[in-house]
């Protein structure tokens, strides 16, 4: 224990004497582990990115879509609710969501009345699918009773009623079937930066209970979120409940459509894993390939200090450990430094926001990245020091005098 301290008192000491030139040589590894360190971090965040982009579409994992269809054409959804309703009671389903997109509803806008697309959703809509909000709130149970139905605006939509605060309780004007006035109770964010799609969500049953009927065309979708472990063991018996004693000429399809369920998609993160790594990887390598030139170069101009250590008493071996743990030692701090550095830019809100806006979920700093750059940063040292200090270790006292 005593030797080892000793050494690594040796290895501290040489570091302070020869400061310049180890700041110079570490600048380089602070950088390669702070990239490397960047990289394992950006790749979990883009992993996370790409699994709510496709949560947005098919829902999280595992996402069963209930479709009633009919020979004719028209299906009677209030009493398909009903059994959907029931079915879910049997079975204890704790996220249902009803859904209609692509329906266009007229608005009253400032420059006149405008067809403007529409999605009718349930409160757990939201959840299932991680629907992200600028501003505001997403929808409640209890809004079915309000006298005012909620709906949620795109943020373009926003802009073309003026970006009224919704602490004003702003309001927008339906003309037509179900028309009326609706309060405003949340502003989606934008999918991509330059998105411009005018939409609004509206309460399903705050909808329906000022129509008889849905408008032509619209086709309802049920959602239900399980677990993965029960989609494969669900789904079949599921549409089996409910196919049993619909009306002669009705169907029902049951399908998984979340990522998960899609082939290949657990392989394409793993292939993005693997190719971001080896970015970093290779970052990192250049970084060590410059520390050991420079170590090789400054080992030459040590051969009197090596020498004259060598003269006093200094065993091979104790020589050896001290060149190595000033590596190490040099190294560790400059992985810990740059590993600071790029956890500080990594979680300021500008940089999350500005990579990935459309992130819900915000993960917190992946500590696997964390590790992987302290774990590669005493790598890196070990690698560095280990040919200098064979060269170290073969100076002879004789060569001090020569040099």
């Amino acid at each position: 224990m005593t030797s080892v301290i000793g050494a690594l008192a040796d290895a501290w000491a040489e570091i302070r004497v020869h400061k310049m030139r180890v700041l110079l040589s570490l600048i380089g590894i602070a950088v390669s582990v702070g990239a490397l360190t960047a990289v394992v971090a950006l790749t979990d965040y883009g992993m996370q990115n790409t699994a709510e982009s496709a949560d947005r579409w098919g829902g999280r994992s595992a996402t069963i879509a209930i479709a009633p269809m009919s020979e004719s054409g028209v299906v009677d959804t209030a009493a398909f609710d009903e059994r959907v309703v029931r079915v879910s009671e049997r079975y204890g389903f704790t996220h249902v969501a009803r859904s209609t997109e692509g329906i266009q509803l007229l608005v009253q806008a400032p420059d006149g009345v405008r067809s403007t697309e529409t999605r009718l959703l349930d409160p757990d809509y939201a959840v299932i699918h991680r629907e992200k909000l600028l501003e505001g709130r997403e929808f409640r149970a209890s809004d079915a009773e309000a006298l005012s139905p909620p709906v949620i605006i795109s943020e373009a939509m926003w802009d073309r009623l003026g970006r009224v605060p919704l602490a004003q309780h702003p309001t927008i004007e339906i003309v037509g079937a179900g028309g009326g006035v609706y309060q405003v109770v949340g502003v989606r964010a934008k999918e991509w930066r330059d998105d411009q799609t005018v939409r609004m969500d509206v309460l399903f049953d705050g909808y329906a209970s000022r129509v008889e009927q849905l408008p032509e065309g619209a086709a309802v979708r049920w959602d239900v979120w399980v677990s993965s472990e029960a989609a494969s063991r669900i789904g079949p018996v599921l549409a089996m409940d409910l196919r049993a004693g619909l009306p002669s000429g009705q169907q029902v399809m049951v399908s998984r459509t979340d990522a998960g369920a899609q082939p290949g998609f657990e392989e394409q993160q793993q292939m993005l894993r693997l190719i971001t790594g080896g970015i970093g990887v290779l970052v990192l390598g250049l970084g060590a390939l410059s520390l050991i030139n420079i170590q090789l170069v400054a080992m030459r101009q040590r051969v009197r200090e090596i020498g004259v250590r060598r003269a006093f008493g200094a065993t091979g071996g104790r020589v050896f450990t001290a060149v190595l743990l000033e590596s190490l030692v040099a190294t560790t701090v400059a992985g810990v430094i740059g590993i600071a550095v790029t956890i500080a830019v990594l979680r300021s809100p500008w940089v999350l926001e500005g990579m990935f806006p459309a992130l819900v979920d915000v993960p917190p700093f992946p500590m696997g990245a964390a590790v992987t750059g302290l774990v590669s940063a005493v790598v890196v040292g070990a690698v560095a020091g280990f040919v200098p200090a064979l060269v170290a270790l073969r100076v002879k006292v004789i060569d001090a005098i020569r040099f």
